[in-house]
């Protein structure tokens, strides 16, 4: 008997683990590098024999002890369609293969950003796109702070298409679509990003070695009984306030979004707004607004949509009483789909429950609030009645985990690591502005990271420099988000990397512009340049080389200045500031000489600081190049008077 069930278990253990397998990468309709040897892998029995048929020939290997195998595929040129067939127990077919340039595409939420949330900005393109050689993998957001994974949990290979594109990111689409008009070659996208992550997610556990604070805690988290108190404590807190807030809101009691109800005796503010600046203060919990349009005949029997431009923390929306739709935290913009039935011609009532748990809860200023059916609008700018459901004590932030050091290479990056790859774009460092003084070691320490790992000794790595963002100032300040921008700066010292400036494509009110085309082309320019070698193309607009002295004025020079240096719109420079020794900086005069600028103020005699967009939304800078490609923000001082030219 026992004799048997051995035989039985044998016979299992065979069926079950002979079984070929594949990674998720490596599935129908991927893109491989062209022109490198490919490497394919996976995973079968032990010593197994694994056999690939491929363009009419075969390659052959054998699995080790542990079931792991590998081939190389000799160099191959950009096309396709191919077809692979692997076999060993089992077989798989893979189809529609094409050989292509492949780019990492990795960050944080700016590089995640789908094309889902900037659709009605691009709207024909999102409509008509049809470019098969165009793909993305999107890689599962995941993290593992004990161990590298071998294989990411899902993902597929998704043409550019109007069924798929809305799960593009943007940037990396507008970067591929740049390219393959240039070069009419396949692109292939792997997206693995994830919103809010510092750079040290994505760093392996021995390149944290170097930031000893960041290793440390990537320890620590490798404790599974420490992620489980964290987040049980912090679900508890969740928990705990939500229903509180819930069972004492007095507009969840008392039906406050109903179509019909006096409000007569609310006060009103303006929306846009924050209730902190109105009666109420800066309190926390739940308010409701309300407001009653007059809709048209015209507007009535049409698919309608309600745009709450953005609202902070959260919110339910009701018209007429009825729900039409909730967004649980600050960022994406408010859009709300209306069914015809909804609406009727004259009075209509619209409810707003608005739930907040720190800082200024409101309404974001300069966004769309309009009502909106067919051609016809109505804008719901202006006062709205408003009260305090419940007030609450500011719920403490929780933990986020998987943004702790370490983790995201683990479960995003290490996976990816046997696929070959033309190079990485990456948009990444606003959540590391409040250390920006580390940023250039974590970053130079990242890419030679990425670069090992890879063994693409010189991968190229091109980044996007911060965008605008925040208020504006009208006397010179210091900005931890310039400090980061000009470590980005000085990133470009790295061989083989690339910066696209985007301090011009912002939105004060927005940590997520939708100007995503502008940063995908900026990208792609420097793809064209570092990657591809056309060291013709202008990439970048100016870039500070160095500085002298001349009596009261500072004279800057520049790179990249192309056919020449402008100030946009034929204005006078702005945004330029200079300082004596106390580091006191003012604003200065700044005129274009051939390819410097001069630099002065009268209230300076002898200049030796000089700062140009320092600022955490330096609105209106305004030196560009004929190219009309904006310089880089930058410090400099004459006991440092040059910045390192780019090697590459």
């Amino acid at each position: 008997m026992k004799t048997v069930l051995l035989s039985i278990l044998f016979c299992v253990y065979s069926f079950t683990y002979s079984q070929i397998r594949l990674p998720k990468l490596i599935s129908d309709g991927m893109i491989l590098q062209r022109d490198v040897s490919t490497k394919l892998w996976g995973w079968a029995a032990p010593d197994e024999r694994v056999t690939l048929e491929f363009n009419k020939k075969e390659f052959n290997t054998v699995a080790d002890k542990d079931g792991r195998w590998t081939m190389q595929l000799p160099s191959q040129a950009a096309g396709g369609p191919h077809q692979m067939i692997f076999s060993a127990s089992n077989k798989i077919i893979l189809t529609n293969i094409l050989f292509g340039d492949v780019w990492v595409c990795s960050g944080q939420s700016n590089m995640e950003l789908g094309m889902d949330r900037v659709k009605d900005k691009y709207a024909d393109i999102v409509a008509t796109v049809n470019n098969p050689e165009i793909r993305q993998f999107l890689v599962p957001d995941k993290y593992d702070f004990e161990k590298p994974h071998e294989d990411v949990e899902s993902g597929q290979w998704l043409e550019a298409k109007p069924e798929n594109i809305l799960k593009f990111s943007a940037v990396a689409y507008f970067f591929a679509s740049d390219l393959y008009q240039k070069y009419k070659i396949p692109i292939g996208l792997i997206n693995a990003a994830l919103g809010g992550s510092p750079a040290q997610s994505w760093m392996s556990e021995e390149a944290l070695k170097k930031f000893p604070d960041y290793y440390n805690e990537l320890q620590r988290f490798k404790s599974r009984d420490l992620i489980s108190k964290i987040e049980s404590h912090d679900k508890n807190a969740n928990d705990a306030w939500y229903s509180l807030l819930n069972k004492t809101d007095n507009g969840l009691k008392n039906h406050w979004s109903q179509a019909r109800l006096d409000d007569s005796d609310w006060p009103q503010m303006n929306i846009p707004g924050y209730w902190a600046d109105a009666d109420p203060g800066n309190v926390n919990g739940a308010v409701w607004f309300r407001d009653e349009v007059e809709v048209p005949a015209k507007m009535i029997g049409k698919p309608a949509k309600l745009l709450m431009g953005r609202i902070v923390d959260a919110d339910s929306v009701f018209v007429n009483g009825s729900f039409v739709g909730t967004t649980s935290y600050l960022y994406p913009p408010r859009r709300y789909e209306i069914q015809p039935r909804v609406l009727k011609e004259g009075k209509n009532s619209i409810a707003v429950r608005v739930i907040n748990s720190s800082g200024k809860g409101g309404f974001v200023l300069d966004k769309p609030y309009y009502l909106i059916a067919g051609d016809d609008s109505i804008n719901l700018s202006g006062s709205w009645k408003y009260k305090v459901g419940t007030k609450m004590d500011t719920l403490t932030r929780s933990t986020v985990i998987r943004w702790k050091p370490g983790g995201l290479y683990n479960a995003m990056i290490y996976p990816l690591l046997n696929y070959s790859v033309k190079g990485a774009i990456w948009y990444q460092g606003e959540s590391n502005t409040k250390k920006p003084s580390e940023y250039l070691a974590l970053m130079t320490t990242l890419i030679a990271d990425w670069r090992v790992h890879w063994h693409q000794r010189n991968m190229p790595f091109l980044f996007v420099q911060l965008t605008n963002f925040m208020d504006t100032h009208t006397t010179p300040s210091e900005s931890s988000w310039a400090e980061l921008r000009m470590a980005q700066l000085k990133i470009l010292d790295v061989q083989n990397t690339g910066m696209a400036v985007s301090i011009d494509l912002g939105e004060w009110n927005d940590i997520h512009p939708l100007n995503k085309r502008d940063v995908g082309s900026r990208l792609a320019l420097q793809a064209m340049r570092v990657a591809y070698g056309d060291k013709k193309i202008i990439a970048s607009g100016p870039l500070f080389k160095s500085i002298e002295r001349r009596g009261n004025k500072l004279i800057l020079s520049f790179s990249n200045t192309g056919n020449g240096l402008i100030s946009r719109g034929g204005n006078p420079l702005n945004y330029f500031s200079i300082a004596g020794a106390d580091k006191k900086f003012v604003w200065a005069k700044a005129e274009i000489k051939g390819e410097q600028v001069i630099v002065w103020s009268e209230a300076i005699a002898d200049p030796s600081f000089v700062r140009y967009a320092w600022a955490d939304n330096p609105q209106g800078a305004n030196l560009y190049n004929q190219e009309h490609l904006p310089a880089s923000p930058f410090e400099a001082t004459l006991q440092n008077p040059s910045i390192t030219t780019p090697r590459n």
